[in-house]
């Protein structure tokens, strides 16, 4: 009987070891893009290259202002683990691929079951191709989401529609 890690995990425990490098003082994620077994990339959340990190200045802004979490992203000084992993592969590698992805406090380490890619890593996810989405919510759970939910439940509508 095989009682080795299923692939899912162990991708997700690789986007996990990969987290460890943010820099977010909110929250730390990985993630890494698999297609045909092959790691394409990996990304975490942490300023553009060349500027202070959050961590290295002390404090964040969003947080000084009491800014909840999934808003007002454009005061953040981190590049979001999804885009750097995208911004890291070429897309005609990532089409047909899968990102997973791993969250966790930046304050306790907790594992966060509820992380989620905002809209527009939604969207950079979608424009590179790839197939589907597999996030942790626990450290042997996780969700898969097929990325074509998220063309044809286009969140972006929502407020013009609402």
């Amino acid at each position: 009987m095989d009682s080795r890690t299923n692939k899912q995990n162990y991708y997700l425990d690789i986007a996990d070891a990969v987290l460890e490098r943010s820099t977010c003082l909110r929250r730390k994620y990985g993630a890494i893009i698999v297609r045909n077994d092959e790691i394409l990339a990996t990304g975490y959340n942490g300023a553009p290259r060349g500027r202070k990190n959050c961590s290295d200045l002390g404090g964040c802004l969003r947080e000084k202002l009491g800014v909840p979490s999934g808003e007002r992203y454009e005061l953040c000084r981190s590049v979001h683990a999804e885009a750097n992993a995208i911004i890291s592969a070429a897309r005609r590698d990532m089409i047909g691929a899968t990102i997973y992805l791993v969250g966790r406090s930046a304050k306790t380490n907790e594992l966060l079951p509820d992380a989620m890619s905002c809209s527009m890593c939604k969207r950079q996810i979608i424009n590179a191709g790839i197939e589907k989405i597999v996030i942790r919510t626990s450290p042997t759970e996780y969700r898969t989401i097929p990325v074509s939910d998220w063309v044809e439940n286009d969140d972006s509508l929502f407020n013009l529609i609402g």
